[in-house]
């Protein structure tokens, strides 16, 4: 049993599609199953083959229809796949179909759909392969749910390099992409400081308090020049001058905490990165966002390893930190920025 669940766990190391086939015997009786054993066999004459279980509940049809169809799922299309490897149900209800040859019933929406008549049957062990003559075939040009490991997926295209980028000095190098990204992704921020004839570097001092606060003005001085920023006491005293931050006496020490203000301006500026992030990842695939941020994270953490201590995250994150996030493992970009525009709007 052990060597049997292992040999399924290698097979699934080779990604493939997800199909759903259907067939429709004599008696009108249809079949509906999901497979990624679907295969090309031939191009003259054009030939395809997939296998069927031969305990499975679609065999008797399917070993007596003479037609099949193969429908290569598109990637928003993970319902149907669990729908049609669903036992004991009617897999076709609240189902829109068309006919297609041999009575076919042909789903909709899918990424390509092969209409074929049965040409061989062949013994593969506890399956049967058929191997279909493709008679009729329709391509939408959506993009395809695959199947990897256990999980859907969706079929990443290739990226296509930016000719306009081409000449930029540097430009395949990471630091100057993920500096670059950045310096656009955020200049948004700067317009709610322009109102107070604010610059970047009492944003700065407002993102790090933001993460926690209470902090003297010496810590904040350490924390706020990794930025590359170089605070002065008068930064902290215009925050005070315009009742962004008020500065209190504990412990010998001068502390900074936000007034309403100050916070109301820091969830402004959140709101509006959300905003500048929602417009700016506008015209990528959704699977393309989810990659985009799994790389980022991964190389995070990558390049984490033997961060001297200044730059952890523990010296950024308190417990009072205002977003109420958990800090500081529990805490996520996307969360923060959803918790100030909760908060902002309530």
């Amino acid at each position: 049993m052990e060597d049997h669940r292992q040999f399924r766990q290698a097979l699934g190391s080779f990604p493939t599609g997800v199909a759903i086939i259907t067939a429709s015997g004599q008696d009108g009786r249809r079949a509906g199953l999901t497979v990624n054993s679907f295969s090309s066999v031939s191009l003259r004459p054009r030939l395809v083959s997939w296998s069927l279980d031969r305990n499975s509940s679609s065999f008797q049809i399917c070993m007596a229809a003479e037609y099949f169809a193969v429908h290569i799922l598109a990637e928003d299309q993970e319902h149907l796949a669990n729908r049609f490897c669903t036992s004991a149900i009617d897999r076709f209800a609240g189902v829109e179909v068309t006919q297609g040859q041999g009575n076919l019933p042909l789903l909709e929406g899918c990424a390509a759909i092969f209409q074929c008549r049965t040409v061989h049957r062949y013994d593969g062990g506890d399956h049967v392969i058929f191997v279909g003559e493709v008679l009729d075939f329709t391509k939408s040009g959506r993009e395809s749910l695959a199947f990897y490991s256990g999980r859907y997926a969706a079929v990443s295209k290739q990226p296509v390099p930016l000719a306009s980028m081409d000449s930029d000095v540097g430009v395949d190098l990471m630091a100057f992409l993920l500096r670059r990204a950045y310096s656009q992704l955020a200049m948004p921020l700067r317009f709610p400081l322009r109102r107070y004839g604010l610059h970047d570097v009492h944003r700065t001092v407002l993102s790090v308090l933001s993460m926690g606060e209470g902090r003297s003005t010496d810590e904040m001085s350490s924390l706020v020049s990794l930025s590359g920023h170089a605070v002065q006491p008068e930064h902290y005293e215009e925050l005070c001058r315009q009742c962004l931050v008020e500065s209190r006496k504990e412990d010998g020490q001068t502390r900074l905490y936000f007034t309403p203000a100050g916070r109301a301006l820091v969830m402004e500026q959140a709101m509006i990165g959300k905003a500048a992030e929602d417009e700016a990842l506008s015209d990528f695939e959704r699977q393309e966002v989810i990659w985009l941020k799994y790389l980022l994270k991964k190389l995070i953490h990558k390049t984490s390893e033997g961060l001297p201590s200044e730059f952890r995250k523990e010296r950024f994150w308190r417990q009072n930190n205002i977003w109420g996030a958990v800090a500081p493992e529990g805490l996520t970009t996307s969360t923060a920025v959803s918790k100030a525009a909760q908060s902002h709007s309530r």
